[in-house]
C-alpha cells in the first residue's frame, strides 16, 4: 500500500493498549470499556459478599452511611462548643460567688452531645472492625469453596496445561483478603464521598469556589494513581512465570519429600541461586514502576500542598475580616477544608486501590470461567452396572492440547468382561494415555470409544466414572486414617469395617496395618497429627491397591500399581488381581512383565500404536516385540 503524503500515519495505540492523546475518538470508547469492566468486577465482589452473608453486607452498608455523616455532626458540635467558650471568655471571669453549675451551664448541653458523639464514634469503630473481620472470614471461605467446586469440575486437560496453573495460582492468591479489602475500601470511598459532599455544603456557605479548588487539585494525583496501578497489575500478571519459579524453588527447599535428596546431592545452593535469579528478573521491572510512581507522586503532592495552603489563608481571611470573627466558625470552615482534603485523598488512594484490586480479581474470574469440555453429548444416559461390558476403540488418535504429535495413532481395540488385559510397552508408548482415554479423562482427537456399543461421550460423566475402579501411577497419599484412605475408593458407600479389612487383605496391606499403633485408625503423615505415621512407598502402594479393591467396580484398571513392591509382593498382587477380576473387565499396565504370563490378552504398544496382541505363549512364539521385552527382563533377573 502506498504511503500517504506527509509521512506515515500516526499510530493509534501505545504498546500498553492505552489510546494516545491524539486519538480523541478512541478515548471515550476506551474509558467506557475500562469503567464498565471496573464496575462489573466490583459488582462481582459485592455479589460474593452477598452470597456469603447478606446480613453482613447490609450491616456494612448501614455503617458506611453512618460513618459518612458522623464527621460532619462532630464538626458542628466542635464549632458550637468553641463559640460558647469564646463568648464565655469574652464576658470575663465569673465572680467567686457564682455557682459552679451556673458557670458551666452554657456548655453542658453541648458537652452532652460531644459525649454521645465520642461514644458513638468508638462503638461504631469497634462494630465496623468486627463486621469487617466476620465478612473477611466468610468471604474467604466462600471463595475457597467456589475454587474447590470449580476445580472439581475442571477437565484433566486443564490440569495438564501450564496456563491453567497460572490461573489457579492467581485465583488461590486472590482468595485471601483482597476481595474483602476491596469491599472495605469501596465502603470507605462511599463514606468519604458522603462526608465530602456534606463538608462541601458547609464550605460553600463561605465560598463555592473553595471546595472546587480542592477537588481540581486532587485530579492529577488520581490520574497518576490509576496509571501506575494499571501498570503494576499488567506487570505482575505478565510475570507470573517468575513468581511461580520463586514459589517452586522455595517449596523445594522447605518440602520434607525433597530435603533428603537436596542435602545429599548438595542442591541447596543451586536452587537458592535459581530463586535469586528469578527474583532479580522480576524485581528489576517492578522496582522501576515503584520508583517512577514515587517520584511522580511527590511532584504532584507539592502542587497539591501549595493549593491547600492558599485555601487555608483564604479561609482565615474570610472568617476574620468578612464574618463575625468567632473562633468556632474558623474551626468549622478550616476543619471542613481539612476534611475535604483528607477525604479526597482517601477517595483517590482507595479508588486506585479498588481499581488495582478489581484488576487482580479478574484472575479469579478467569479461573471460574475455565471451560469444561468433558460433558455428555445430548441427554446423558447412565451405564448399566453389574453386567458384562465391552469397550471398543475405533480409529482412535489423540494428541495433548498444545502439541501436534500424536500420542495415540489410529488405534483399534476391543476389550470385554472376563478378559484380563495387560498393556505393555516402553516408556512413552502411550499406555497411561490410553487409560485416560478409556476412562474419559480426555476425549479422543479423532475416532470414538464405545462402551457397550454407545459412544462414552453420551454417558453421564459421574455415572461413567463410577463403573471404574482404578489405581494411577501417581496415586493419592491422603493425610487421614488408614481406614479412610481405603474408604476413599468408594466414598458413596457406607463404611463397613469388615469390608475395609477385606479390601486391605486383597491388597496385601493387612499385615502391616495390624502392626500400626492404632491399626486402621492410625493417622497417616504428620501434616496434622504429631503421632501420624509415615509409610514406605511400598506400603502406600499396597494401600492404594486396597482402595481399588474396596470399590465394587465393573471395570478394574491398574496403572503401574506394583512399581514400589518387591517381586514377591508383586506376584501376590498379580494372583489376587487375577482371582478378583474373573467377572470383571480388568486392565493392567506394567513395565515388569512377570504378571503378563497368566493374562488372557496382552496388548503391546509402541509409539502410540498397537503392534502385537495375544497371550504370553502366542507372543513368545511370534518372537518379536513382546519376546524381546520379556526375554530381556527374564535374562536380567536370572543374571
Amino acid at each position: 500500500m502506498p504511503m500517504p503524503m506527509g509521512g506515515p500515519p500516526p499510530k493509534r495505540q501505545m504498546s500498553d493498549g492505552i489510546p494516545k492523546p491524539g486519538n480523541i475518538k478512541g478515548v471515550p470508547r476506551y474509558l467506557y470499556k475500562k469503567v464498565k469492566g471496573f464496575l462489573s468486577r466490583l459488582f462481582y465482589i459485592i455479589s460474593l459478599v452477598w452470597r456469603a452473608s447478606p446480613i453482613v453486607l447490609v450491616a456494612m452498608c448501614v455503617l458506611c452511611a453512618v460513618n459518612g455523616v458522623l464527621p460532619v455532626a462532630g464538626a458542628y458540635i466542635s464549632r458550637d462548643l468553641l463559640n460558647v467558650i469564646a463568648v464565655a471568655l469574652g464576658n470575663g471571669p465569673p465572680s467567686p460567688e457564682t455557682p459552679f453549675i451556673q458557670v458551666l451551664s452554657p456548655v453542658l448541653f453541648i458537652l452532652l452531645f460531644q459525649l454521645i458523639y465520642s461514644f458513638l464514634s468508638r462503638v461504631l469503630g469497634r462494630v465496623d472492625k468486627m463486621i469487617n473481620g466476620l465478612a473477611g472470614e466468610l468471604v474467604v471461605n466462600h471463595i475457597k469453596l467456589q475454587i474447590i467446586g470449580k476445580a472439581k469440575t475442571v477437565d484433566q486437560r486443564s490440569f495438564d496445561n501450564p496456563k491453567f496453573y497460572e490461573k489457579l495460582e492467581n485465583a488461590n492468591r486472590e482468595a485471601g483478603m483482597r476481595p474483602i479489602g476491596i469491599l472495605v475500601a469501596t465502603f470507605s470511598v462511599i463514606s468519604a464521598c458522603i462526608s465530602v459532599g456534606s463538608f462541601i455544603v458547609v464550605l460553600s456557605t463561605l465560598s463555592p469556589l473553595a471546595p472546587l479548588v480542592v477537588i481540581i487539585a486532587s485530579i492529577p494525583g488520581a490520574l497518576v494513581n490509576y496509571y501506575f496501578k494499571n501498570r503494576n497489575f499488567r506487570y505482575v500478571r505478565h510475570h507470573s512465570k517468575e513468581r511461580r519459579q520463586m514459589n517452586y524453588y522455595s517449596d523445594i527447599m522447605t518440602n520434607k519429600d525433597y530435603v533428603k535428596e537436596v542435602k545429599i546431592l548438595g542442591l541447596g545452593d543451586e536452587f537458592t541461586s535459581k530463586y535469586k535469579k528469578a527474583f532479580k528478573k522480576y524485581y528489576r521491572g517492578i522496582k522501576s514502576i515503584i520508583v517512577r510512581e514515587g517520584i511522580t507522586q511527590s511532584l504532584v503532592s507539592l502542587v497539591y500542598v501549595v493549593c491547600s495552603c492558599a485555601l487555608f489563608l483564604f479561609v482565615a481571611y474570610r472568617v476574620i475580616y468578612a464574618k463575625d470573627g468567632q473562633i468556632g466558625d474558623y474551626s468549622l470552615y478550616s476543619g471542613a477544608l481539612n476534611s475535604i482534603t483528607a477525604y479526597v485523598s482517601t477517595i483517590v488512594t482507595s479508588t486506585a486501590t479498588i481499581y488495582e484490586g478489581t484488576l487482580f480479581i479478574e484472575n479469579m474470574i478467569d479461573f471460574m470461567r475455565e471451560d469444561v469440555t468433558v460433558v455428555p453429548i445430548g441427554e446423558p444416559i447412565t451405564p448399566a452396572r453389574g453386567v458384562p461390558h465391552t469397550i471398543e476403540l475405533k480409529n482412535v488418535s489423540f494428541h495433548y492440547p498444545g502439541c501436534s504429535d500424536m500420542v495415540i495413532s489410529n488405534m483399534n481395540l476391543t476389550l470385554k468382561t472376563g478378559e484380563s488385559v495387560v498393556l505393555v510397552g516402553l516408556n512413552g508408548a502411550g499406555k497411561s494415555t490410553l487409560i485416560k482415554l478409556i476412562t474419559r479423562l480426555y476425549d479422543p482427537t479423532e475416532g470414538e470409544i464405545l462402551l457397550d456399543g454407545v459412544d462414552i461421550r453420551r454417558y453421564d460423566v459421574k455415572a461413567l466414572y463410577d463403573i471404574y475402579g482404578i489405581i494411577f501411577q501417581d496415586f493419592g497419599k491422603y493425610a487421614d486414617t488408614v481406614s479412610e484412605n481405603i474408604r476413599f475408593g468408594d466414598i458413596d458407600r457406607a463404611a463397613e469395617a469388615v469390608e475395609i479389612a477385606e479390601a486391605a487383605r486383597h491388597g496385601n496391606a493387612e499385615s502391616f496395618i495390624n502392626e500400626l499403633p492404632r491399626g486402621y485408625e492410625t493417622p497417616l503423615t504428620r501434616l496434622f497429627e504429631e503421632d501420624g505415621i509415615e509409610l514406605s512407598g511400598g506400603q502406600w502402594q499396597k494401600l492404594s491397591i486396597a482402595r481399588a479393591f474396596y470399590k465394587n467396580s465393573d471395570i478394574l484398571i491398574m496403572d503401574e500399581p506394583t512399581a514400589s513392591l518387591d517381586p514377591l509382593a508383586e506376584q501376590d498382587v498379580f494372583n489376587r488381581f487375577a482371582t478378583l477380576s474373573e467377572n470383571k473387565l480388568s486392565i493392567f499396565v506394567s513395565h515388569r512383565l512377570s504378571g503378563a504370563v497368566t493374562a488372557g490378552k496382552i496388548v503391546v504398544l509402541e509409539d502410540g500404536k498397537i503392534v502385537e496382541v495375544g497371550t504370553h505363549e502366542q507372543l513368545m512364539e511370534l518372537g518379536e516385540k513382546y519376546y524381546l521385552l520379556f526375554s530381556t527382563q527374564a535374562k536380567r533377573y536370572i543374571e
